[in-house]
């Protein structure tokens, strides 16, 4: 098997998983749009986990049961506008409220758009690098 067979048959895979990322992600959405308890959650701290990433902002809210919850979105950024003790729409799910996400078009769109444009783009390259042989 040569190298060049190789990078196609991973690009495929990586495509596939990005694909199956953004799958996974959109229906969790429907689901916390159908089922989910909406709360308020507030930007407690920020944490980075490496010195080279960007901090994660991690966001704190209590549920219906009284209890605290803190928990990291999916989608992070600069331009996503979680600042230290920000105010922010929260949803999740009354059974699972780990699963928490922040609920502004902004994080629900780019926590599904960005896993589909990578496995699009991986597989287009597995396609050209495919018929370029």
């Amino acid at each position: 098997m040569t190298g060049e067979a190789i990078g196609v048959g991973l690009s495929v895979l990586a495509g596939l998983v990005c694909l199956w990322a953004g799958v996974r992600e959109a229906r969790l959405q429907v689901r916390l749009s159908r089922c989910g308890v909406h709360a308020e959650g507030v930007v407690v701290d920020q944490e980075q986990s490496s010195s080279d990433e960007p901090w994660t902002p991690v966001i704190a809210f209590t549920d219906r049961q009284g209890r605290p919850v803190r928990f990291q979105p999916v989608a992070t950024g600069t331009g996503l506008g979680l600042d230290l003790g920000t105010h922010v729409p929260v949803v999740y799910l009354p059974e699972q409220p780990e699963s928490a996400r922040v609920f502004t078009r902004k994080h629900r769109r780019s926590s599904v758009v960005l896993p589909w444009a990578g496995g699009v783009l991986f597989l287009g390259v597995a396609v050209w690098a495919a018929l370029t042989r």
